[in-house]
């Protein structure tokens, strides 16, 4: 007979309770590619008996790249892709036997029935249980996921369900589940760091809602004793996914970067608002276009007595320059997260602990000002020598009645008003209070060199994070800060940087031809 011109692919490590069983049911087909990642077992002996199996190695990285990694080692563009704990009866591989394969625009769903100890389960979501396994890989691939990775599927590509079913030996008992938790959790965190919210209390939330949805909606009661344990193991892990991804998000890093020219007697009220930091960031990188010696005295005399490592990123006076003076800020960041202000912007308490509480990968994140008067500004000025960091927000910068609601601090309002994240909004950029994760900013290059002279060159960086898949997020009642008030600079540019500006948004431009990589 024939052999089914498919390519079996399958992940294996320590596998060998089932694999003899597993492999000699699929010996009708063509070729088996087993992706190997660390056994120690006889999982290798077994699998090297089989004539159609083909054994190739490599280190555990997510369960979707390591999938696609197994497919790209097939000699057929059909793939049909099993865990090595699932047997596939005759009726279904010759149901498998007979379908079009000349028809690429199929995917193929299965009817998978879970076992635990040695009992098929169909309470606890356990069943119905489709998954799309049977593809062509010219048209389909899993995603990238490193855990509950699925294919993505075109809209032209339809899917087809089976009539048969194969057995999943899924969990011998309870030690199998609290195992196969702990691998799912771990990999869940590490997938959602920083990309997903996650406080004890959500913990506690999708544990008990995962419990009563398992045992309740999904009938787990009729399973008896194995019922609970399997809802219980459910609720379990999600309680753990939440809880691990809420301290692997603490371990969240913070770049404060500062630009500054020439002005240091702001830069110098700047840097005492760092000391008075609730949550201090992880360093403080002044961003420098150009500043005379005095600035540096300034940056020199501050680093010695900082708590946290301070960088002076300096380069010549060769015009207004703003772009590449941030770049050369972030080609020195160490951190995870980048927090961009002004040299001239005197920062709230709670300034950084408010933009690490808005952190998430591929979101831009908006902070507000509150432009201080001329006056204010200059009393602030006169009395530098005399700063108390520590008392000058007991009353307050703003006493003006109609900015006092600006400048009201409201941790529980920002969080609610920050979920309304959108995609190409372009109102109000400002990059005077601005926060990104430094991987994003990489991505597209970071700013653009050519921004020469006033403006536009944070709507551009914004521009390209977009095109590149990011959003944007207004972050208002918290991470306030107060703008020192200034002369506006010169905008003879701005035609230029319009250009530029629209060029990147007509275009989709994503990466800048003259960025971080790009600098001298």
């Amino acid at each position: 007979m024939n052999k089914i011109p498919v390519s079996v692919t399958m992940l294996v490590k320590n596998a060998e309770k089932y694999l003899q069983t597993v492999l000699t049911a699929l010996e009708d087909f063509d070729e088996i590619i087993l992706l190997d990642n660390g056994s120690t077992d006889s999982t290798l002996a077994i699998a090297e008996a089989f004539e159609n199996v083909k054994i190739h190695f490599h280190e555990f990285n997510g369960f979707g790249p390591m999938k696609n990694l197994a497919a790209s080692f097939a000699r057929h563009d059909w793939i049909i892709n099993i865990d090595s704990d699932e047997v596939f009866p005759a009726e279904l591989v010759d149901e498998i036997r007979r379908l079009d394969f000349n028809d690429t625009n199929k995917v193929y769903a299965i009817l998978r029935i879970n076992h635990y100890r040695g009992k098929p389960i169909k309470t606890c979501g356990w069943y119905p249980d489709y998954v799309k396994r049977l593809y062509n890989r010219t048209r389909v691939n899993f995603n990238h996921k490193k855990v509950h990775e699925s294919l993505d599927i075109p809209k032209e590509v339809k899917t087809v369900k089976l009539k048969n079913s194969f057995n999943h030996y899924s969990f011998d008992n309870a030690a199998g589940l609290i195992n196969k938790m702990q691998q799912y959790t771990d990999l869940f965190a590490e997938q959602q760091k920083f990309r997903k919210r996650a406080s004890v209390l959500s913990a506690i939330s999708h544990g008990f809602s995962a419990f009563c949805k398992n045992y309740f909606l999904k009938r787990g009661f009729l399973s008896g004793a194995d019922g609970f344990v399997i809802s219980f193991a459910n609720a379990c892990g999600a309680y753990y996914k939440y809880v691990k991804l809420a301290e692997a998000n603490q371990t969240l890093t913070t770049s404060l970067i500062i630009t500054t020219y020439n002005r240091p007697d702001a830069l110098q009220l700047v840097l005492n608002s760092v000391l008075v930091q609730r949550v201090l960031p992880d360093e403080v990188i002044v961003a420098d276009d150009g500043s005379s010696a005095e600035t540096q005295t300034v940056i020199a005399r501050f680093a010695k007595t900082s708590p946290v490592p301070v960088k002076h990123a300096w380069q010549p006076d060769e015009g207004f320059r703003l772009a590449e003076s941030r770049n050369r800020a972030l080609a020195t960041a160490g951190c995870d997260y980048i927090v961009i202000i002004d040299g001239d912007m005197v920062m709230h308490p709670e300034f950084i602990a408010d933009h690490k509480a808005a952190a998430k990968k591929g979101l831009y994140v908006q902070g507000g000002r509150i432009v201080l008067p001329e006056e204010k500004t200059q009393e602030l000025l006169t009395a530098l020598d005399q700063y108390r960091p520590l008392k000058w927000y007991e009353k307050g910068l703003e006493k003006r009645f109609e900015k006092r609601f600006s400048a009201v601090h409201c941790p529980l309002l920002a969080k609610a008003l920050l979920q309304k994240e959108k995609k190409h909004y372009y109102k109000n950029i400002r990059g005077c209070n601005m926060g990104f994760f430094r991987e994003d900013a990489l991505a597209i290059n970071g700013f653009n060199n050519d921004f020469v002279g006033w403006g536009r060159e944070d709507s551009e960086f914004v521009a390209r994070f977009f095109n590149n898949g990011g959003k944007i997020a207004s972050l208002k009642f918290a991470a306030i800060a107060y703008h020192l008030w200034h002369h506006e600079a010169p905008r003879a540019a701005l035609p230029e940087n319009d250009r530029l500006l629209e060029n990147a948004m007509k275009n989709g431009l994503i990466r800048a031809e003259n960025g971080i990589a790009q600098l001298r």
